[in-house]
């Protein structure tokens, strides 16, 4: 198919409300109302988490999966490392549902959208628009993705997980700018999907014009409040992609997006919208290996998703969101086949209540964010707290409130396990500078950047010849750029840099003397495409063997210059990190893999680097002898390096005697009560900690049952505090992978402060 294979990212939809309903060789029905998706007949309210399958690894793929399915995900929404079939096949093993986002254009902060470069040059083509040139190409992707499927048996009428698919991606938020050409690309994009005849509905984001029958769905942090809803009564209310945090570039601070807020929002939108189907963006992001990260995007991709990028759990907003799924599924009957009943208590309070046959459930939403509230529900009070949303499965107890975090909160940490700080295991290659004689292309007049390299390279280099005026002793060479990053040599030698820090290729370019000013742009210009090293493959084993390297600092430095060394993988299965915070600008090649591009020397207003550590896949490694190969740009130190290990070794809980108890006891206790006619006690809240796979609980850091002072960040013992905390904790859990404290007077022997409301810190260690 050569050219016509589009690179895409997909969405797939994890959802684990009863998994996949077949798998076998029969297929599944697939149809929706103005309620919900419909699968073999049942109602369904799904929870879908996007992974990019390219960001991770194969190798990464069954436990990220598993991770999203213990979460409480049941769908999958992926987008285009490159086994499409495989990656799919790995979701329907686990009994999850999958949705298939085919693009072409996906964005997603991938170089050009996701469309590959090739297509700029197709005579008379114009991008998502009613174009004759751009759909023949489209129409053999998306035909070919389908048929792709089709044969793998994946669609769920075909007894696959593929429940929804989607074609294009937030047109909505352009389609004006193309003015008449516009509405029929959206008509013509809906009819070609649809006429694929893939047995499962296909939506269209952000695309309030959605024809019938694609569903039009909302991206965005607060679909519940933002969302038009969908354009027919016959359609279900659907939100593609639930930011849980913001993807970075670099320059800017992380900003986070916390699991309260993200939980309070899918609430509201399930409630007020009827919404039956939240896709999580990103579940995990990811590693943009390679170069394929969009402009200024960091190679760690949305690392503040439940599932950071290294797969492990982002908590709390990974456990707090899975009791908030645990909280809806025990209101899936009401909600899907009862009546939906709104009521006011005030302006900033009201009530949504389902109510079926025989159940009923009800959410009580405070939309005050500043104040708590106090309401009357059934003849029984409830307390709001700002901004929140409790959720009553039985329309009396409240099982879940999306602002009372019980989940446990966990540390990041990173183990410096190898030091390449010895001198003698670097050495060097300074990449050869072309001169105007050895370039083959040639020009009157500067060309632009990405048309003259195809994206084939983040380089290109622009040369020309000048006679120096001796008499000029003060010339200065000035560039205008839109360059990224210029860097400028006379003679082979390195004169400056220049960073312009947003968007290619030179404009003009002109050496000031003491006497005039004379304009180089329209001399005749010689270009090479990339770098030597690029073209030789220095970075892999047979590559690095071609070119004669020399003994690292043997020499001035000059900037694009590579280093090499080798280092063995750390022991164990922890991820693994490479610390680059000695470096500036460029790129890393592990055994010839490319673990993405660095920028360090990028500082945010702090004044710190955005990224520092960059993953390295456990599968790109090797037990010993692994060839590191470094493209410096700058004047980056390479002894500074160091190989590290990612892991959770802190876990902390904080939990007050107002909080909830675990979802789960609510369906455990309420089971009893169907049974015996009486309602057990027992529920309370609880601290929980878990540790990692392989770990277990062996040293507690802080405890104190009472009224400590601060959170787990920054905490101290308060005016109330039982001496008995640590002694109790440490009994409950020390050499245990996980336990339970639950917040009650009677477990640390008596109140130590009556009439104080109390709460449990507990900060653990893993090992």
């Amino acid at each position: 198919m050569g050219q016509c294979q589009l690179l895409c990212l997909f969405g797939l939809l994890l959802t684990t409300i009863g998994g996949s309903d077949g798998g076998g060789g029969g297929g599944n029905n697939v149809t929706y109302d103005g309620r919900s998706l419909i699968i073999n007949g049942h109602r369904k309210i799904l929870f879908s988490g996007s992974i990019h399958y390219p960001r991770s690894t194969p190798q990464m793929w069954p436990r990220l999966i598993a991770k999203a399915k213990e979460g409480g995900l049941d769908v999958f929404d992926f987008s285009g490392r490159r086994d499409l079939v495989r990656f799919i096949k790995e979701v329907q093993a686990q009994g999850l549902y999958v949705c298939l986002r085919i693009g072409p254009f996906i964005e997603g902060e991938w170089g050009y959208g996701g469309l590959p470069f090739w297509l700029h040059d197709v005579p008379g083509i114009v991008f998502r628009s009613d174009n004759e040139p751009f759909k023949f190409h489209m129409k053999r992707y998306a035909t070919m993705i389908v048929n792709m499927m089709k044969s793998a048996r994946l669609y769920a009428s075909q007894g696959g997980p593929i429940i929804l698919s989607q074609i294009e991606n937030e047109y909505g938020m352009v389609e004006h700018s193309f003015l008449e050409k516009g509405p029929p690309y959206v008509r013509w994009a809906a009819k070609l999907a649809v006429d694929l005849q893939t047995g499962v509905p296909w939506v269209m984001c952000k695309q309030d014009d959605a024809p019938d029958p694609v569903i039009n769905a909302c991206n965005g942090r607060q679909c519940g409040e933002t969302f038009a809803g969908p354009n027919s009564p016959d359609k279900p209310a659907i939100w593609t992609e639930n930011w849980t945090s913001f993807y970075q570039v670099y320059g800017d601070e992380a900003r986070i997006r916390s699991a309260e807020d993200i939980a309070y929002h899918v609430a509201l939108f399930i409630v007020k919208m009827k919404g039956s189907y939240v896709n999580y963006y990103m579940y995990h992001g990811g590693t943009n290996f390679g170069r394929t990260a969009s402009a200024y995007v960091l190679t760690g991709y949305y690392d503040q998703a439940p599932l950071d990028e290294y797969g492990l759990l982002r908590q709390p907003k990974w456990g707090h969101l899975k009791e908030l799924h645990s909280a809806v599924k025990l209101c899936l009957k009401p909600m899907l086949s009862g009546v939906l009943v709104s009521m006011n208590f005030s302006k900033l309070q009201e009530a949504f209540i389902f109510q079926g046959s025989s159940e009923c459930a009800a959410f009580l939403v405070n939309k005050d964010k500043r104040n708590n509230a106090t309401v009357y529900f059934s003849n029984l009070m409830y307390e709001l707290p700002p901004l929140s949303i409790s959720i009553l499965p039985d329309c009396k107890t409240v099982a879940f409130n999306t602002a009372k975090v019980s989940t446990q909160y966990g540390t990041r940490s990173m183990e410096q396990r190898q030091k390449l700080d010895s001198v003698e295991q670097w050495e060097e290659y300074k990449e050869a500078i072309p001169t105007y004689d050895e370039t083959s292309l040639r020009a009157n007049f500067l060309l632009e950047q990405m048309n003259t390299t195809k994206d084939a390279s983040d380089y290109l280099w622009y040369n020309f010849r000048f006679k120096h005026d001796p008499s000029n002793s003060e010339s200065v060479l000035k560039v205008s750029s839109l360059g990224h990053v210029l860097l400028a040599f006379i003679n082979g030698e390195f004169v400056g840099a220049y960073l312009e820090r947003r968007v290619a290729g030179l404009r003009n370019v002109s050496i000031q003397g003491a006497k005039e000013l004379k304009d180089f742009s329209s001399f005749s210009w010689g270009y090479q495409v990339g770098l030597l090293g690029e073209k030789l493959q220095i970075f892999t084993d047979y590559g690095s063997r071609i070119v004669p390297w020399s003994r690292y600092g043997s020499s001035t430095h000059q900037p694009l210059t590579w280093y090499k060394t080798v280092f063995d993988a750390p022991t164990g299965s922890d991820p693994v990190a490479i610390n680059l915070i000695s470096m500036g600008k460029g790129e890393a090649w592990v055994n010839g893999q490319s673990i993405g591009r660095y920028w360090v020397s990028f500082l945010t207003p702090q004044g710190t680097p955005s990224q520092s550590w960059y993953h390295i896949p456990r599968s790109f490694l090797k037990p010993t002898g692994n060839l590191l190969v470094l493209l410096e740009e700058e004047n980056g130190y390479p002894p500074g390096i160091s190989i590290d290990t990612v892991s959770v070794t802190t876990l902390c809980g904080h939990v007050s005697d107002s909080h909830l108890p675990p979802v789960i006891s609510w369906r455990s206790q309420n089971q009893r009560t169907l049974k015996t006619h009486k309602r057990i006690p027992g529920r309370r809240p609880k601290v929980q900690i878990r540790c990692p796979s392989g770990r277990k609980i062996s040293k507690i850091l802080f405890a104190s049952y009472g009224n400590p002072n601060g959170n787990c960040e920054n905490y101290a013992i308060g005016s109330c505090h039982s001496s008995n905390s640590r002694a109790i904790v440490e009994k409950a859990c020390l050499g245990k992978r996980s336990c339970t404290v639950p917040v009650w007077t009677e477990k640390f022997y008596g109140d130590p402060c009556p009439g104080i409301p109390k709460a449990l810190l507990v900060d653990a260690q893993c090992t």
